[in-house]
């Protein structure tokens, strides 16, 4: 297969708002061992890329600056150790970075194949909220069919996923957001309730719907004072999982509750992480979700595809928090 010379990327000339991303021409990836290059049909867009521009979540060394951490598209070239058997393969594929760019390497045991009834963009939007939803809130979070969760930005695409998949596995599910437009879509996608925490204190709201008993697990990425909220609203054994932090980080709060509760608070980040420990929730992904996405039962919910000239348009976009779903970059 005769491959160009430069492709189009889009990389941050600095810190600071979306006008410091430029795209531009650069020569193509080359794949290592274990590893395939892949063309890239579209990107996803997600919070943590607005942070590495922002200065404050730098890729882990030896990686790219380039950002994007998930991509959709076809195989055409391997490093060693790969088959060229691969060449040709549609696959969609979370990256460390390097995502927002025409050609993109990617870990083999990383890349997963497109679900039935997806084309490429829709795909590209699954990897990171899939790969992030499923570990945090079944493997850490622990939720078991029949029990209830509390998933806050839940029109947002680890949102919409994580609605999506703890409806799918049989629990109870509430959700936060923050307009009435915004709490319709959560309830169309599967939520049982949705509060709009701009009218009513989503605490006193949940306790009404659980009788007071409160909610198995939270998924969190608001932090501050939700912090303290959460934790009160935990039921026995509850488990609070933290996947970022959109206000402060840190909190006054009381932990009586985790010990009186016998609570679990926890939290974890996934860029770093080695490809061996990303592969086991690919494996799992595979194996437990792959199914619901070929039958249709779950699916990424797309909000709006910008062209990778207006990676910058994309990142405003995101920041205003007006979307609902996945914010996708296509490589046209």
């Amino acid at each position: 297969m005769t491959l160009p010379q430069q492709m189009r990327q889009a990389r941050f000339v600095g810190a600071g708002g979306p006008d410091v991303i430029q795209v531009e021409s650069a020569p193509l990836p080359v794949p290592g061992a274990g590893q395939v290059l892949v063309k890239v049909a579209a990107a996803g867009v997600n919070r943590p890329d607005c942070l590495q521009r922002a200065g404050n979540y730098p890729p882990p060394p030896g990686a790219t600056e380039i950002p994007g951490l998930e991509i959709a598209g076809t195989i055409v070239g391997v490093g060693e150790g790969v088959s060229p058997a691969e060449i040709g393969r549609e696959i969609c594929a979370l990256v460390i970075s390097g995502g927002y760019a025409e050609y993109c390497v990617a870990d083999l045991p990383l890349c997963l194949p497109i679900p039935k009834g997806l084309n490429l963009i829709e795909a590209s939007g699954i990897p990171e909220n899939y790969y992030t939803v499923y570990d945090n809130v079944f493997t850490r979070g622990r939720l078991k069919k029949g029990e209830t969760i509390l998933i806050h930005g839940g029109s947002s695409g680890i949102g919409s996923t994580a609605i999506q998949l703890a409806k799918a596995f049989g629990a109870t599910v509430y959700a936060t957001a923050g307009t009435d437009e915004k709490c319709d879509f959560c309830r169309k996608i599967g939520a049982d309730e949705a509060i709009n925490y701009r009218k009513s204190d989503f605490s006193e709201e949940v306790r009404r719907l659980t009788d007071k008993r409160g909610v198995d697990v939270i998924l969190d990425m608001v932090g501050g004072p939700y912090i303290a909220k959460n934790l009160n609203l935990l039921a026995l054994e509850g488990r609070l999982v933290q996947i970022a932090f959109l206000q402060p980080s840190v909190a006054e709060v009381d932990f009586m509750p985790l010990m009186l509760k016998r609570l679990t608070m926890t939290g974890s980040t996934l860029r770093a992480r080695s490809v061996a420990l990303k592969a086991e929730i690919a494996e799992k992904l595979r194996a437990e979700v792959w199914p619901l996405l070929d039958s249709g039962k779950v699916r990424p919910f797309i909000d709006t595809v910008y062209p990778l000239a207006e990676a910058a348009q994309s990142h405003a976009h995101m920041e205003a928090s007006t979307h609902a779903g996945k914010i996708i970059l296509e490589m046209r």
